[in-house]
């Protein structure tokens, strides 16, 4: 898998916006990618030293709309702590 594959979009929430400043970013990434393959995608995408990964396997919420309802898709989402000498992650600098 490419590193692009892996990483599929930045997870922006309330909890993930209090985590940017210890340098703790949240991704969703592809649900057959594991903490290695996450880790290895994110220093080649961003450039960082990381520390840790972890990772949660999200089941979808009920959605309805009027009679008929569905599920929203699975997810995993991982949360990944970079090193304290490590450069910060520059889209998420914005945000802070």
């Amino acid at each position: 898998m490419l590193a692009e594959d892996i990483i599929i979009k930045p997870l922006l929430t309330e909890k993930g916006y209090d985590g940017i400043a210890d340098k703790k970013y949240t991704f969703i990434v592809a649900k057959s990618a594991n903490k290695t393959e996450i880790k290895i995608a994110v220093e080649k995408l961003f450039d960082v030293q990381v520390q840790s990964v972890n990772t949660v396997s999200c089941k979808g919420k009920l959605k309805r709309m009027g009679r008929s309802q569905g599920y929203a898709p699975d997810y995993k989402k991982a949360v990944v702590q970079l090193k304290a000498d490590s450069k910060a992650i520059e889209f998420f600098n914005s945000l802070s």
